[in-house]
């Protein structure tokens, strides 16, 4: 650490996070789009849900059913439905787009939210510098390695990719990805929910109030207009010596 670190504020720090989060949400839904034109989502879409209109149509039933909800059945309902979704899993060209909306689900939503990382917390904070978003240069944030230093690419994209992406995002949208196909039902929630609780803890706890990707790059978001941001060690190591010399002329008189 240096001498005086000037750390920004929590309310700057939240009001650029939610500038910030609005223009990323715009940018993901956007390269999402395109990328669903690209891939022909819709058409696998389109096929799954005609698939869906026709079974249910054909037996009498609906498959947007909870499993307290099938419970509530009576077994002639139950069994029924069992035949529907027997049917349904059979029917080799819905299953096949079953398994592309899946897949083109995990890989739009994954490369989205990448790009849209790379676009704003990536890119933009190399052209700013000082690890400026469009958020924190208007709330007056800077971001540096805890050592004073200006953070590097290296860094920037440990923070970025390795830390908001990896881990504080897809983390948690895997997981709900997981529970919304219902592949892990309940248990999704609770880790969910610990996962949440585990960052909460961290920004308790951590004495900058830092996030994860922030411990993970050993960065600190500092206020730009008070806080000395310095190039590389050299000017660092420059600034020291210039300010020791200064208080031994002081003490010599």
């Amino acid at each position: 650490m240096i001498f005086d670190l000037q750390k920004a504020s929590m309310s700057k720090r939240i009001s650029a996070f939610l500038f910030d989060i609005i223009l990323l949400g715009a940018l993901i839904v956007g390269i999402a789009f395109l990328l669903s034109g690209v891939l022909n989502y819709d058409r696998y879409q389109n096929t799954l849900n005609s698939a869906y209109a026709d079974y249910e149509a054909q037996y009498g039933v609906s498959f947007e059913q909870t499993g307290d909800s099938f419970m509530e059945m009576s077994p002639a309902e139950q069994e029924n439905y069992n035949q529907a979704y027997t049917a349904l899993i059979n029917d080799k060209e819905a299953m096949a787009a079953y398994n592309m909306v899946v897949n083109l689900t995990l890989v739009i939503t994954s490369l989205s939210i990448l790009f849209g990382y790379l676009i704003l917390e990536f890119a933009v904070p190399i052209c700013f510098k000082n690890g400026q978003t469009l958020g924190k240069k208007i709330f007056g944030i800077g971001v540096m390695h805890k050592s004073g230093i200006q953070i590097t690419p290296v860094l920037l994209f440990i923070r970025t990719v390795l830390g908001k992406y990896t881990l504080e995002t897809m983390v948690p949208v895997l997981i709900l990805m997981m529970i919304f196909f219902n592949v892990i039902g309940r248990l999704g929630t609770i880790i969910l929910g610990l996962f949440l609780l585990l960052q909460i803890i961290i920004v308790i706890v951590t004495p900058g109030r830092c996030l994860l990707h922030d411990l993970l790059a050993q960065t600190v978001a500092v206020d730009i207009s008070s806080q000395k941001i310095f190039k590389d060690g050299a000017e660092l190591l420059a600034y020291k010596q210039k300010m020791h010399a200064e208080e031994v002329q002081r003490q010599n008189y």
